[in-house]
Order: C-alpha cells, then sequence, then structure tokens
C-alpha cells in the first residue's frame, strides 16, 4: 500500500472502527438497523457513513436519540449521500473534516527524536473537574492486544497538561484522533511530538500508513508532518429545541 491507493473510503471506515471501539469497549451500544449503522458512546450518538438516506432511517434515530435522553446526534457522510432527509428532520450542516494520509514512517520522522514532553499514558491524573469522565476512555489503552494508543504532553517544572493525541491500528493504517495542544503551548513542538509519538506505537504494531480528519486550523501541522489531504467529507447535526423559558428538553445530558 502507498499513500497514493489509500482512499477516502478507507478514512471513513477507520473513523467507523474507531467510533464502534469507543462504544463497545467504554459501556455504549452499536447497532446496524437495515444497512444504517448507529454507535452511542463517549462521541454520542452518531450515524455513520450511511450510502443513501431516508426519512424513514432519520426518523428512527431521533426517535432511539430521544429514548436514551440524547439531545444531539451527528451524521457524517460522504460528499456523494444526499442530505436531504437530514435537512428536513432539523439537522443543520457542521463542519466538514479534510480526510488526509501520511506515510508513517515519515510522520515519525517529522520529530527530531523522542522528546521528553511527551509520553504514551495508560492512565492519568490530568482530568478533573467537568472533564472527570476523560479518564475513563484510557481503558482503550489498556486492552490487550493492544489497537489505542494515547500520549500526553506535560511541560515546565511544575508538569503543565499541554495537549494530547490517540492513535487507533485498523488493519495497515493508524487512525489519529483527538489531537489537541492547548493554546498556551502551541508553537513548541508539541503537535509534531505528539503525532510521532502515537504514529510510532502503531507503526510499531504493523500500520504503514496515518489517516485523520483535519479542520483548516490544523492543517498546516499536518502538512507539515507529510499528510496531504485527498478528500473532505460532511457532517450534519441535530439539537433537540430548548423547552419553556430556555429549559431543555427534560432528558438525560447532552451528547
Amino acid at each position: 500500500m502507498t499513500t497514493s491507493t489509500v482512499t477516502t473510503a478507507d478514512c471513513e471506515r477507520v473513523q467507523s472502527d474507531w467510533f464502534r471501539l469507543r462504544a463497545t469497549a467504554l459501556g455504549g451500544t452499536v447497532s446496524d438497523d437495515d444497512g444504517f449503522v448507529w454507535t452511542d458512546g463517549p462521541d454520542g450518538l452518531n450515524l455513520l457513513f450511511p450510502r443513501t438516506l431516508t426519512p424513514a432511517a432519520v426518523r428512527h434515530g431521533l426517535d432511539r436519540a430521544r429514548a436514551v435522553g440524547r439531545t444531539s446526534v451527528g451524521a457524517w457522510l460522504g460528499p456523494e449521500v444526499d442530505p436531504t432527509a437530514l435537512a428536513e428532520a432539523g439537522f443543520e450542516r457542521g463542519w466538514s473534516p479534510w480526510w488526509m494520509v501520511a506515510d508513517v514512517d515519515e510522520v515519525v520522522g517529522a520529530a527530531p527524536g523522542p522528546d521528553p514532553r511527551v509520553a504514551l499514558e495508560e492512565d492519568t491524573d490530568d482530568y478533573g473537574g467537568e472533564h472527570a469522565a476523560y479518564r475513563d476512555q484510557l481503558a482503550l489503552a489498556r486492552l490487550r492486544p493492544r489497537v489505542a494508543w494515547y500520549a500526553a504532553a506535560h511541560v515546565g517544572p511544575d508538569h503543565r497538561f499541554a495537549g494530547r493525541a490517540w492513535s487507533f491500528l485498523d488493519g495497515g493504517l493508524a487512525g489519529v484522533f483527538d489531537m489537541a495542544v492547548w493554546s498556551p503551548f502551541r508553537r513548541r513542538g508539541l503537535g509534531t511530538a505528539l503525532l510521532g509519538a502515537v504514529c510510532a506505537a502503531a507503526r510499531d504494531a504493523g500500520a504503514t500508513h496515518a489517516v485523520l480528519n483535519a479542520t483548516p486550523e490544523g492543517r498546516l501541522l499536518y502538512e507539515t508532518c507529510g499528510f496531504r489531504r485527498i478528500g473532505t467529507g460532511a457532517t450534519w447535526w441535530w439539537r433537540a429545541p430548548a423547552g419553556p423559558a430556555g429549559e431543555g428538553p427534560g432528558v438525560g445530558g447532552d451528547a
């Protein structure tokens, strides 16, 4: 496989498999309703890359969301899919994932070497308060055999939490997810180091290429590390209308 043979369909598959893993391994659910795949996990309730859309399938998904107390629903689409059924059901167009691919050796080589500020972790004390539940997701890094790796960046004498990234091995591809460097710590090489750490771990487990979905904000970093854009997707989002006096619909928390 070369970067030229990795397609947007491969990127969609890795994204879908990542959502499936997160749902099944972290106490959520995955359902296949007549070819419409829905995952309900830490990413919320999501419809993943249907080939076609029907009003009935969309209504069924919204019924599911209301039944389990979700106040938002995501739908991930390829550019060839007509979103009319989503728009008619009250979904609004969201951000457009930029699918990107790179040779994993090139990504690892973009980092000047092991960075002492970045380390792979299987547990963490970095999350607290409203973000405390994120720690539970590190259970994915403890799965055996290893299929997911989490890296965190810390800086300064007080070991301040500065950023994170995940990789996920899916066949010969390493999906990169939840990549972020907090604003005060950007332009210090941490993004390159985080990418290098998680991609090196996936490479050692058999990955030959890395894929991700980017926003325009992250494009420069990814291109510097060897990624190139191969296509564009679409996301659509439904949010429950607010109740009287700005109250929610009286059900569980947000997705």
